[in-house]
C-alpha cells in the first residue's frame, strides 16, 4: 500500500529523495506555494499527508500556507515540516497551532518514511476507534489516545528552556508520546517540583539569573527529586566547557541545535 503525500516547500533535496527513495512507499505530488495549485492538487489527488519541505522560507510564504492549511483543516490531512533547526524554529513560530509533525535534519530517509507512516497509522486507528464509539475528533481525544499499548500511561517530561522558540520546537515533536510541561527559566521549574511529579527534566545549560548547573544541584540537593534524570540541552562545544557539564553527572547531554533522532534515542534510552 502506498501512501499519498503532496510534497511543497524550496528544498528540492529532500523532495528528490521522496521520489527517488522512498517511492516504494510514497504516491508524491509536489505542488508550489499558490492557493490554487495546493487546493486544486488536495481536490484531486486526495493526498493522505502534507509535507512542507522547508529551506529558508521566506516569511511570506509561509504566513500563506498557514492560511491555506486553516482553511483545509477540516478535511484532517496531517502536516509534516522537515527541515534543519531554524527553519523549523520559523516555521513553528508562526504556525505553532498547526501541531505539525517536525522532522529535523539531518534525517535519513529511512527514518523520514518511518515516522510518516507511524503518524499516518496512529491517525487510522484514531479514526477506527472514533467511528466505533461513535465519536467525532477532538484535541483531548488526540491527546488521550495510547501511543504506547504496552504503558498505562505516558511519561512526563519538564522541558526548562528561556527560549519560547526552543520550547515550543520541542513541544511539537514530542507531545504525541509524552505528558510535557514547560519551564521558562530555572526558578518556574524549581517551584514546579515542589508540587509536582516528572519523569524527567531537559535543561538548558546557559540561562539567565539560575543556569542550568544551579537548578540541578537544586534538584540534586533536595531529597524528593535527588534521583530524578536530568538532561542538559546546551549550545557549549568548547572541550573544557564539556568537561564542566559532565562533571555535574547528568544522565545526558544533547548540543543544540538538537537532533531529534538523537533527542529521541536518549530519552526512550532513560525512560525505557
Amino acid at each position: 500500500m502506498k501512501y499519498k503525500v503532496l510534497l511543497i516547500g524550496n528544498n528540492r533535496g529532500i523532495i528528490r529523495e521522496f521520489f527517488t527513495y522512498m517511492d516504494y512507499d510514497f504516491e508524491c505530488l509536489s505542488t508550489s506555494e499558490h492557493y490554487d495549485d495546493i487546493m486544486g492538487h488536495i481536490k484531486y489527488f486526495k493526498p493522505e499527508v502534507i509535507v512542507y519541505c522547508l529551506l529558508q522560507e521566506k516569511p511570506d510564504d509561509i504566513k500563506r500556507f498557514i492560511n491555506i492549511a486553516g482553511k483545509i483543516s477540516g478535511s484532517r490531512i496531517p502536516l509534516v515540516i522537515i527541515g534543519d533547526s531554524t527553519d523549523c524554529s520559523e516555521f513553528l513560530t508562526m504556525g505553532a497551532d498547526l501541531n505539525p509533525l517536525v522532522l529535523q535534519k539531518p534525517i535519513t530517509s529511512q527514518n523520514i518514511t518511518e515516522a510518516i507512516i507511524d503518524m499516518l497509522k496512529k491517525k487510522a486507528l484514531l479514526e477506527k476507534q472514533e467511528s466505533e464509539n461513535g465519536t467525532g475528533t477532538s484535541t483531548s481525544s488526540m491527546e488521550e489516545a495510547p501511543v504506547n499499548e504496552k504503558s498505562e500511561r505516558k511519561k512526563h517530561i519538564l522541558i526548562v528552556d528561556d527560549d519560547s522558540r526552543m520550547l515550543r520546537l520541542l513541544k511539537s515533536y514530542l507531545a504525541e508520546r509524552y505528558e510535557l510541561a514547560m519551564a521558562i527559566n530555572g526558578s518556574v521549574a524549581l517551584k514546579f517540583l515542589e508540587t509536582k511529579e516528572t519523569d524527567l527534566v531537559l535543561l538548558d545549560y546557559e540561562m539567565p539569573t539560575e543556569n542550568g548547573a544551579s537548578v540541578l544541584e537544586k534538584i540534586r540537593a533536595n531529597e524528593k527529586t535527588k534521583d530524578l534524570p536530568v538532561v542538559f540541552l546546551t549550545g557549549v562545544t568548547e572541550k573544557t566547557k564539556i568537561q564542566e557539564v559532565l562533571g555535574l553527572k547528568p544522565q545526558g547531554y544533547l548540543l543544540k541545535p538538537i537532533d531529534m533522532n538523537k533527542l529521541s534515542s536518549t530519552i526512550k534510552g532513560i525512560l525505557d
